[in-house]
């Protein structure tokens, strides 16, 4: 049986100045499934975003696109193994272009929780929320 993946669609604006915010990041772009209106971009073995021009996005649904630059419409949370990891990404993608929300009552939950959460906001909008949980068997 072949392992899940998961697959995020996300509506951008300018696809080469997403596709280079990401690989900012150390994500890939795969080319076999890149063109002008569409680029796979690469977490890792399971996980790809497909990042679709906001005039090519409309033909996966009736329903208008969010303004996602006055508005939440989702938010990616994404596991790492260190509180490390989450810092360094999070700095590579303020380097890159987006904008950090800080949350104090948040990351106060968090912390309580035994978490460390950093939260950006790339520059279509997307809010990612890159976190480690210390807990046996977490990450």
């Amino acid at each position: 049986m072949a392992s899940k993946m998961i697959f995020i669609n996300l509506p951008v604006a300018d696809l080469d100045r997403s596709k280079g915010f990401y690989e900012a990041l150390g994500w890939k772009v795969n080319q076999d499934f890149t063109d002008g209106n569409a680029a796979c971009i690469v977490i890792d073995d399971n996980i790809c975003l497909m990042l679709l021009t906001k005039d090519f996005f409309p033909t996966f649904s009736k329903r208008p696109i969010a303004d996602t630059k006055s508005a939440i419409h989702a938010a990616y949370a994404l596991s790492l193994g260190s509180a490390q990891e989450v810092d360094a990404l999070t700095e590579a993608a303020l380097a890159a272009g987006a904008t950090e929300e800080v949350n104090d009552d948040k990351r106060a939950q968090e912390a309580q929780a035994g978490m460390h959460g950093r939260t950006f906001i790339d520059p279509d909008g997307h809010q990612w929320e890159p976190f480690y949980m210390d807990y046996p068997g977490a990450n």
